[in-house]
């Protein structure tokens, strides 16, 4: 008989041991797929960082009076660069989006800079990145949440607190950055 519970007690004991390993295997996971959705959407910034001098100086020649918006564009991608943290990247990025936009409008005033061949290349290549970026935010707010969701449950919740895992933000977009853009003259 005391062996039957010695093995029943050895059996309970496993399965506790083999389910926390579970929750803390998990764990590993969605942080690390968090991690991952973040790195993929800073290869995409990185992309359109690298794209933007060639645009500036492409507009450089045409748009004389407009060298405030070019300069702008420029301070918010050197933020970006000197950003340590996914807040100051956020802002950044969102201050470097919000020039693009007003930019691209602002072309339309410009015939000769529209119909420049590397002009209307950069600016598909980087609509087309925009396009990328913005799926990349969507997975990266939906791996942050699951990451969230998954630390405030029982029994997760302890092996997170153990592991020092916090609420991360999600990625969101500034009011002003959704409404259209305003161009006056």
């Amino acid at each position: 008989m005391e062996i039957v519970i010695s093995v029943a007690v050895l059996f309970v004991v496993l399965g506790l041991i083999g389910y926390f390993v579970g929750v803390y295997n998990g764990l590993i996971q969605v942080r690390n797929n968090m991690d991952k959705a973040w790195a993929n959407m800073d290869v995409l910034l990185k992309q359109r960082h690298d794209e933007l001098p060639k645009l500036i100086e492409t507009c450089k020649g045409y748009m004389k009076y407009e060298q405030t918006l070019l300069e702008k564009i420029t301070q918010a991608r050197t933020s970006f660069m000197n950003a340590t943290s996914i807040a100051e990247k956020t802002q950044a990025e969102n201050q470097l989006a919000a020039g693009l936009k007003t930019l691209f409008a602002v072309s339309e005033n410009y015939p000769d800079l529209k119909a420049n061949q590397n002009f209307l290349q950069l600016q598909n290549r980087i609509s087309g990145l925009e396009n990328e970026i913005a799926d990349r935010r969507e997975f990266f707010n939906d791996s942050v949440n699951i990451f969230n969701i998954r630390i405030q449950q029982l029994p997760d919740v302890f092996i997170a607190g153990s592991l020092g895992y916090t609420h991360r933000p999600l990625l969101e977009i500034p009011k002003e950055e959704t409404s259209d853009v305003k161009i006056q003259f």
